[in-house]
């Protein structure tokens, strides 16, 4: 297989019931580009019927379809830095599968990416996400870019174009927990933004649960600034010095009134400084542990994530290192192969 101009990165997991829309809408807009190109599957461990539904599209075309089976759920951005891993194509794109993203607008993002830009990020025009979700994404966002150098507007959305260059310096990159286009924006130096369409989705749930943004913008802001530890150890200062004036100004209190229940000690009444300051202690914890959490699984000599299979026309050999293991007997016409990362 010759390389192409265009490599298309789509995470999958358990999208059973759309992704027959996705291949319908998918593969005449790719064609109508009337350039070279892969798509990229990556099944991220999925419950349902999706890794059978990708195995019989890549039969249906083997030319331009490969498939990336890991053995478990490992998460959206693992699956993309794998995508990554196996990806040709001199741009790249990545996409989600639940159609909420047009197919049909790749073309547009190739056009930036043809006019010398090497990340195009997008932003959804008229978002249809519920009312609470877009504030809280707007609310994040800031924080974000107080936070970070990062300067993304909308960080939710997956629809992101790549030089190959760009793509080359994330795949450099060992790290076991990041955030795929933040990483990329740190080594862009032509970024550019762009409005695209969005849409409802097509099938199925949003993998995304609260407690999931929440940890996903955790983990951006740990892995791309040290504001939020200088920020505690500020905190911590301030605090101390406001503790001494107060402890002074109570003791001259004590001084001129000869009494514990007069002025400003009664103002400040001991509980409830004792919760507020417990709290404090609290979160800077939990926060110094993020830290320590991150440096603890980079450490540790796992495996990123796991291929089972990959499945492509031919007998390219595989760019990573790889034992290669029998065929499996549920894709007798794929290439399987074995993969740490």
């Amino acid at each position: 297989m010759s390389q192409p101009e265009l490599s298309v990165v789509i995470p999958v997991y358990n999208e059973e019931a759309g992704l027959q829309r996705l291949f319908d809408r998918l593969y005449p807009a790719l064609d109508a580009l009337s350039i070279s190109y892969e798509i990229i599957f990556v099944n991220d461990g999925s419950r349902d019927r999706s890794a059978a539904i990708l195995a019989d599209q890549f039969r249906l075309r083997p030319d331009v379809t490969r498939v990336v089976l890991f053995a478990a759920n490992f998460g959206q951005h693992m699956a993309i830095m794998a995508a990554f891993e196996h990806s040709r194509g001199d741009k790249v794109i990545t996409l989600d599968a639940d159609l909420q993203n047009p197919p049909e607008e790749i073309g547009r993002l190739v056009d930036k990416l043809r006019e010398g830009y090497d990340y195009v990020g997008t932003i959804r025009r008229q978002r249809q996400d519920s009312l609470f979700r877009r504030y809280a994404s707007r609310m994040i966002n800031r924080i974000r870019e107080k936070t970070t150098r990062i300067r993304i507007t909308d960080q939710g959305c997956m629809f992101r174009g790549y030089a190959r260059n760009v793509v080359e310096m994330v795949n450099a990159c060992k790290e076991v927990s990041t955030f795929v286009p933040a990483l990329a924006y740190t080594f862009a130096k032509r970024p550019v933004e762009i409005e695209i369409g969005h849409e409802e989705r097509a099938a199925g749930e949003s993998k995304y649960s609260f407690y999931s943004l929440i940890r996903l913008n955790f983990d951006l802001m740990t892995a791309f600034s040290l504001v939020p530890l200088q920020l505690v150890s500020l905190t911590g200062m301030l605090l101390s010095v406001l503790s001494v004036a107060t402890y002074i100004i109570v003791i001259l209190q004590r001084l001129v009134t000869r009494g514990l229940s007069d002025g400003i000690y009664v103002v400040w009444d001991r509980d409830i400084l004792q919760f507020f300051l417990t709290g404090v202690m609290l979160f800077s914890l939990g926060l110094i542990g993020e830290y320590v959490g991150r440096i603890y699984q980079q450490v540790r000599p796992r495996p990123r994530y796991i291929v089972e299979a990959l499945l492509e026309s031919g007998n390219r050999a595989d760019r990573s290192p790889a034992a290669t293991l029998p065929a499996a007997a549920a894709f007798p016409a794929s290439q399987s192969t074995r993969h740490a990362s």
